[in-house]
């Protein structure tokens, strides 16, 4: 049984899930404005992988890191 780091089932699936909830939480806690928001909320839903690099390169900073 080979393991790949790069698989998107078993447990690197739970880990990528784990981490695009987070990112979705962050996403709606943010304080880009609504059609931001459901902008990187779709790319994140339908490319979680992709998504997900996507917005920790670029993407909104939560409300908590402005306070």
């Amino acid at each position: 049984m080979e393991m790949n780091m790069l698989s998107l089932s078993g447990f690197g699936g739970l880990i990528l899930l784990a981490l695009d909830v987070w990112v979705l939480v962050s996403i709606i806690g943010s304080r880009a404005s609504n059609g931001r928001k459901a902008i990187w909320l779709l790319l994140v839903f339908f490319l979680p992988l992709v998504g997900f690099l996507i917005w920790l390169i670029a993407g909104p900073k939560s409300a908590a890191s402005h306070a």
